[in-house]
């Protein structure tokens, strides 16, 4: 087991840079099993609330998985389609004939983003970047939130926007042009925090889309969109060439 990261970051942000090393590096592959927790805290020498509160966040942000009784492993990648149409969401709700409105809950400047917001970045190092979340109304009613994490060196005025005034995606749309998009979609349990912010009981099923875009061979924005799972549907609509979208 290597050594932990020299850095002033805390001791559990420390475990989980040291992992997505492993990972991103192909030591650990996917479906492969982490040594145990019991083992973790003997080599790295670190408490086991430490090291356990690093591998919880892994796991919720779907690295890694947990099964009780077994052990830990490398999540494998989740299917994707491409078949998700990237639009703004004050649009949408537009065409349905509702009336849109944004509640602008966090937007700054991170210094030390988390060690699963640099890898996501493809960053050699760590990087400030920029973030923002949104929570957006339909008619009154909370129907998403948007959390975004954006790379300043393309959007390099993005945290002095209003967004009550213009969707983030209006804004960056011409901000940066983009030319690569991956999706991943999965249900989720809401925590306490999502289900306060959307109106429903703690542990409800929500749909979070999970949105990574390029402009280039740069990543541009690593952003979630989560929806109640009860009352959204996520879809699109393609015209066809030659059998392709």
């Amino acid at each position: 087991m290597d050594t932990l990261p020299d850095d002033a970051a805390p001791l559990y942000e420390k475990v989980k840079t040291l992992v997505l090393d492993k990972i991103r590096s192909g030591a650990w592959p996917s479906n492969s099993r982490l040594p145990s927790e019991n083992m973790l805290v003997a080599q790295l020498g670190l408490s086991r609330m430490t090291v356990n509160r690093a591998l919880r966040e892994l796991t919720a942000a779907g690295i890694l998985r947990r099964i009780q009784g077994v052990g830990t492993f490398v999540a494998p990648a989740r299917p994707q389609s491409t078949l998700i149409e990237v639009t703004s969401i004050a649009a949408e709700i537009a065409a349905r004939g509702g009336r849109h409105h944004a509640a602008v809950l966090v937007l700054e400047t991170v210094a030390r983003p988390a060690p699963d917001v640099v890898l996501a970045f493809e960053f050699d190092a760590m990087r400030p970047v920029d973030h923002s979340v949104i929570l957006h109304h339909e008619d009154g009613v909370p129907v998403q939130i948007e959390e975004r994490h954006v790379n300043p060196d393309l959007v390099p005025d993005y945290t002095q926007q209003d967004f009550t005034a213009m969707t983030t995606f209006d804004y960056l749309q011409h901000a940066t042009p983009m030319t690569e998009v991956e999706h991943l979609i999965g249900a989720v349990p809401a925590g306490s925090q999502a289900a306060q912010r959307l109106g429903i009981a703690p542990g409800s099923c929500c749909l979070v889309l999970h949105r990574k875009t390029w402009t280039g061979r740069v990543v541009a924005t690593v952003n979630s969109f989560t929806y109640v799972g009860e009352r959204s549907w996520l879809g699109s609509r393609y015209a066809l060439q030659a059998g392709r979208p």
